[in-house]
């Protein structure tokens, strides 16, 4: 009888967030996309030694999507597993969302990781998330942007520039 090869489990950790702003009446947030597939998710990365996940998330979204921005509030975890190609290395992931207000910047600057980023009115952005999970994210993102006391951000502190590409 062969023996069967155990495959190893490696943690991974990651933060991120959901920047919203009020635009012309209407809640937006920022979406981070691939267009070959097309693909839509939240900004969010791998931490650097010694970082927290809230400097973290700040430093992703920063990257990402070309803004300036600032934590309102922590808004959860999600968890999911995923292998590598051989199926040698089986990953549990956890990736940290914080819920965040642009500051400044410009979703024109982002960094090359992503082709495009874009505003989307927040019903539109559940329906683009490619990953389910990310949706439910938003979800919890808008539950909490509901029950603020504190004014929604203005469209004057958002880092103006941004760009509506076709979804």
């Amino acid at each position: 009888m062969a023996k069967k090869s155990k495959s190893r489990v490696e943690r991974l950790v990651s933060a991120g967030g959901v920047v919203y702003r009020q635009e012309s009446g209407r809640l937006e947030v920022v979406l981070c996309g691939r267009e070959q597939p097309v693909r839509w998710s939240l900004a969010k990365g791998t931490p650097n030694p010694g970082e927290t996940m809230e400097g973290t998330a700040l430093r992703e979204v920063r990257e990402e999507t070309g803004l300036e921005v600032r934590v309102e509030a922590p808004i959860g975890s999600i968890n999911y597993w995923f292998a590598d190609p051989q199926g040698a290395v089986h990953y549990h992931k956890t990736v940290h969302f914080y819920l965040m207000v642009p500051m400044g910047g410009n979703t024109q600057d982002h960094d090359p990781e992503f082709e495009v980023v874009q505003w989307f009115p927040a019903d539109e952005a559940l329906h683009a998330l490619t990953y389910a999970n990310e949706a439910e994210v938003l979800r919890q993102a808008l539950m909490l942007i509901e029950q603020s006391p504190s004014p929604s951000p203005s469209a004057s502190m958002q880092g103006e520039g941004h760009r509506k590409e076709a979804v």
